[in-house]
């Protein structure tokens, strides 16, 4: 044994198997071993966990269940719209709302995903940043259902997954780059609630996350107050627009249309009004076009 805990095996040389320039090392002639220096994992940066974050009192999911997730990413000037390759994979039969318990890993390695199942709180949302690897997945249906069961709301993953049709069976809301079959590993370092990228979008523990089918929307905790005031007041005006709006009950055609009864759009027009839609008077006019009489020949 070395003085830096390091096995030291004898070879021969290579000038005494002339024939087999390298010899590969016996199985028994190891007696003991350790990764190598640059395996060391440092405490502090890159490998820390916050175990208390501050999060929300309201319930995220009933404050913004009114609006669409698109005018809210408008309202957030479009800059907190996570990358939509991350998109649902599983569990889209409900909106996920809730504060983000954020996780960095290293692509590939899962295993402060593990920890995080520890850390989270009922409610939370998961964010997972994998530098959007797609060599390994980072959780699967274990890891899913594990969440479930301690009433984590879902997942967000910039990154792969696997397991996925189990996933789906649990309708458990995960959201990600894809799926591959290839699992993680479980040695590398990792934060919990630090600040995470995730699809292109900085994520602070406790910023609220809103997803559906239609993307993802990250809501810095910051300006939940003043965004929901906001969009309170769009949806007041878009009621007011729509009012102004005619009936769209009825087929709303402003057309006078100066065709000949054989002409192409003349028998589109007609095959519409085939089908009974019913059309307000005076707003759909065809008119036939008045041919002039012949010439009596001289």
């Amino acid at each position: 044994m070395g003085t830096n805990g390091m096995v030291k095996v004898d070879l021969p040389s290579d000038d005494a198997r002339p024939d087999h320039p390298r010899m590969a090392i016996e199985p028994s002639a190891v007696t003991e071993c350790r990764p190598p220096a640059s395996a060391d994992i440092f405490p502090g940066v890159g490998f820390r966990i916050r175990r208390e974050i501050t999060r929300p009192s309201y319930d995220a999911s009933e404050m913004f269940k009114d609006f669409e997730l698109a005018d809210i990413s408008d309202h957030l000037n479009r800059l907190y719209t996570i990358d939509p390759t991350i998109r649902c994979l599983a569990g889209n039969s409900k909106r996920l709302a809730g504060p983000a318990c954020t996780v960095k890993v290293y692509p590939g390695d899962n295993l402060m995903v593990h920890k995080a199942l520890d850390i989270a709180k009922p409610g939370d949302v998961v964010v997972v940043d994998a530098r959007g690897a797609k060599a390994n997945a980072v959780l699967g249906d274990t890891i899913s259902m594990k969440a479930r069961h301690r009433g984590i709301a879902g997942f967000i993953v910039d990154g792969y997954i696997r397991d996925l049709s189990g996933i789906q069976e649990m309708d458990y809301p995960v959201y990600a780059r894809g799926a591959t079959i290839v699992g993680p590993l479980h040695r590398a370092p990792g934060e919990i609630n630090y600040p995470v990228c995730c699809g292109g979008v900085v994520v602070n523990p406790g910023d609220i996350i809103i997803a559906d089918c239609s993307g993802v929307v990250v809501v810095p905790q910051s300006c939940v107050e003043q965004l929901r005031v906001e969009l309170l007041r769009h949806n007041e005006r878009a009621a007011a627009y729509l009012e102004g709006i005619p009936d769209t009950t009825h087929l709303i055609v402003v057309a006078h249309v100066l065709v000949a009864p054989g002409n192409a759009l003349y028998r589109t027009i007609a095959a519409i009004c085939s089908f009974g839609i019913p059309a307000k008077p005076g707003i759909f006019s065809i008119q036939r076009p008045q041919l002039a009489s012949p010439t009596p020949a001289s």
